[in-house]
């Protein structure tokens, strides 16, 4: 399991993994592959940019990554929203992974701001 780092590298390798074991409940429960694989992409892709970010090459570099994995956020915040509204999430499900993906978006945004104000 993933110790600490920064931007939440803990929480957003915690999330990959629901969203992974929640795409592969899809495909086998559902046999949905279209949504599920760009829920797959963009939510395991906000970990990795935070991953990458550890490593920037500059503060520019670092900046952007976050912004990046932001807008991976933002977007499964919408692939989760379209699955819960065309009922291939339960209300119950769709509760429970919503939170994580807001927190998330929060870190970030919180993150992102703060670096911009030390310029």
């Amino acid at each position: 399991m993933v110790q600490g780092g920064p931007v939440g590298k803990e929480k957003s390798y915690r999330f990959a993994l629901r969203v992974v074991k929640l795409c592969k409940w899809l495909r086998e429960e559902h046999g949905e592959y279209i949504l599920s694989k760009q829920l797959l992409r963009s939510g395991t892709a906000i970990g990795a940019l935070i991953y990458e970010a550890e490593f920037a090459q500059s503060r520019a570099d670092f900046l952007n990554k976050l912004n990046v994995a932001l807008k991976e956020a933002n977007e499964t915040k919408y692939w989760l929203m379209l699955l819960n509204d065309s009922e291939y999430l339960t209300t119950k499900m769709y509760e429970s992974i919503r939170p994580e993906i807001e927190e998330l978006v929060k870190l970030l945004v919180a993150s992102i701001k703060s670096l911009k104000d030390k310029r």
